[in-house]
């Protein structure tokens, strides 16, 4: 049985799922990879929580969180990023944003300096122009839509699961990926990512002003996000650290106990 237990509300009109681990600790804000979910932390929880309170979300659109079509693009996701913090009374959180919250929290961090105590990204689109693999380059990337407005959840879903290495995912895990993408909503979310040209060429701009420390984090055989673009952002950012782990594209999985480690040091440093 999972340790996280989601439940629901609302900020800025909107339906948010998220999930929390309360303590005494230093508070960190954790944001769902895709298409995954809050899940995704199912396999770092234990670790994560042991040294801070979590409070994990579902972004806006993606896992089973309400999606708004005006924040389906990562600077508007980080607009929204910082009202999620100012919901649940988060002082500096920590926060950890892999995948598709690499960008957004660069775009957070960027928009309020000293809002956060410290980031940890990776695995996510930063280079402008893009620097993508499989399948992430298509869907950025091809001009029709209709092929994946015709895949079903299970399609889905089972082509991402089937692409993490060495991790059998729990069924409570896989299900509530599944329950996340009913209909049209994975093609409905793609519009975020297909916004990456345009907001990375704007991001690859604040890069080089954004103060707040932040560790990177890629896998070393990542072939959906190569890892030119953590050694991108770790070149831009001023105050940045590095690790590639023996891993593919989800890392926080793969090797959760190299992931929590990295992390949990991270935190304790800052």
């Amino acid at each position: 049985m999972s340790d996280i237990h989601p439940r629901f509300r609302t900020i800025d009109g909107l339906s948010v799922r998220y999930a929390v681990s309360p303590n005494a600790k230093p508070a960190a804000l954790l944001l769902s990879p895709w298409p995954e979910s809050i899940y995704a932390y199912d396999a770092t929880w234990a670790k994560l929580s042991a040294h801070a309170s979590l409070t994990a979300v579902d972004l806006p659109g993606f896992g089973h969180s309400e999606l708004r079509e005006d924040l389906l693009s990562p600077s508007r996701m980080g607009e929204f990023l910082l009202k999620i913090a100012d919901a649940f009374d988060l002082d500096q959180p920590h926060v950890v944003g892999p995948d598709i919250g690499t960008s957004a929290t660069l775009f957070a961090a960027a928009k309020a300096p000293g809002r956060f105590r410290s980031i940890v990204i990776g695995s996510g689109g930063a280079t402008s122009p893009t620097d993508l693999g499989s399948p992430l380059h298509d869907w950025v990337h091809d001009e029709d839509l209709a092929p994946y407005r015709a895949l079903g959840p299970k399609d889905v879903v089972n082509v991402a699961m089937d692409a993490i290495e060495g991790y059998a995912l729990p069924d409570v895990v896989r299900q509530d990926y599944l329950a996340a993408y009913q209909g049209q909503r994975f093609a409905d979310q793609m519009a975020y990512v297909r916004a990456y040209p345009a907001d990375l060429k704007e991001l690859s701009g604040l890069l080089p002003t954004i103060t707040t420390p932040v560790q990177v984090i890629n896998g070393e055989r990542d072939a959906v996000v190569p890892v030119s673009n953590a050694e991108y952002l770790h070149r831009e950012l001023p105050g940045s650290r590095l690790d590639v782990v023996d891993a593919g594209h989800f890392v926080w999985e793969e090797n959760a106990d190299e992931y929590a480690r990295i992390v949990t040091t991270w935190w304790q440093q800052h």
